[in-house]
């Protein structure tokens, strides 16, 4: 009784016990039932899907993929932002639970062990997307951010570039930027290579941020001769700063980005990215949530999508 009343937030119970209560509950993953009466024991036609930011390009590509595949299976997705706060994703994943959903989507596979052991106990399809690097809890549907940044390294040194500097987001709240650049120092450390300059921001991606931030670095180390930025958002600002200031782009500076989003389009002349598959990772995760899993599995899939790189016209090309 003691338990119903702290769950409930009702009735007399000390803070030392409802604090024992609380730690418990989050230690066991456990979240209350909000459906009442009858329905109780079922679920309700709603998929869960939380993501990061809603505030940049990549995410909403995604939701798209996921609300075009959900269509005429009698599933709604609703969404929920965590700001790529872990504490915030707790607080979303344990209201989306009590609700009792029918399948959940989150991107990452990092997660707080609160988080986790609420995802391990979801009684429903769980589907981690964007990230095949580590270990998921159920289906994982993404692409391998280590092998982008290795691959793009790998470009960009075939192109002959040799002083390369990363501008991009701070790598905490960001495991998937992280991954990236580990990946890519990995590919320039194959060649004897070392980043001549890193720039990091915090904060939202936007294009003035892009510019101040390569404004910055070659101010700083103006013998770089190629700039990989953690996305296309920063990377078209500072490709734009590049031109106006009389940079010779792609003989002597290169530039590179990453997600392939559709603003890239619009600009003078393209920048180099890699397409991260963000509309075929939606779809695919909303395929497994309604049942029709790739490989025949039901639950525990895995599947590894492989990004391309776009080089635009900002990679010198043999």
């Amino acid at each position: 009784m003691t338990v119903s009343r702290v769950l409930r937030n009702r009735g007399d119970v000390s803070d030392a016990t409802r604090e024992k209560v609380l730690e418990a509950a989050k230690e066991l993953g456990y979240v209350p039932n909000k459906i009442a009466g009858a329905l109780a024991s079922q679920r309700v036609n709603l998929v869960g899907v939380i993501v990061p930011s809603l505030s940049n390009l990549v995410f909403p590509e995604v939701l798209s993929g996921i609300s075009q595949e959900l269509e005429d299976t009698g599933l709604q997705p609703v969404f929920g932002v965590t700001n790529y706060s872990p504490e915030k994703e707790e607080s979303v994943l344990y209201e989306m639970l009590s609700w009792r959903p029918s399948g959940l989507i989150i991107a990452g596979i990092e997660h707080t062990p609160a988080a986790r052991a609420m995802l391990e106990n979801a009684g429903a399809p769980v589907v981690e997307i964007m990230d095949v690097d580590g270990r998921g809890v159920d289906s994982v549907v993404g692409i391998s951010h280590r092998r982008a940044g290795l691959h793009m390294a790998e470009a960009i040194l075939a192109a002959g570039y040799r002083r390369i500097g990363f501008l991009g987001t701070k790598m905490p709240e960001d495991h998937r930027a992280r991954k990236r650049l580990e990946g890519f120092e990995e590919g320039l450390a194959k060649a004897g290579i070392t980043l001549a300059d890193t720039e990091f921001y915090s904060g939202g991606s936007a294009l003035l941020k892009g510019r101040e931030m390569t404004e910055a670095m070659l101010k700083r180390t103006p013998d770089i001769d190629f700039l990989y930025y953690s996305n296309d958002m920063i990377g078209a600002g500072g490709l734009l700063w590049c031109l106006e200031n009389g940079y010779d782009v792609p003989g002597k500076l290169g530039l590179a980005g990453f997600n392939g989003v559709d603003l890239l389009d619009g600009l003078p002349v393209r920048l180099a990215t890699m397409d991260a598959c963000r509309r075929e990772i939606g779809r695919t995760a909303a395929q497994i949530i309604a049942g029709r899993p790739h490989q025949g599995l039901i639950g525990g899939e895995v599947v590894e999508l492989e990004p391309v790189i776009q080089y635009g016209d900002t990679i010198r090309r043999a």
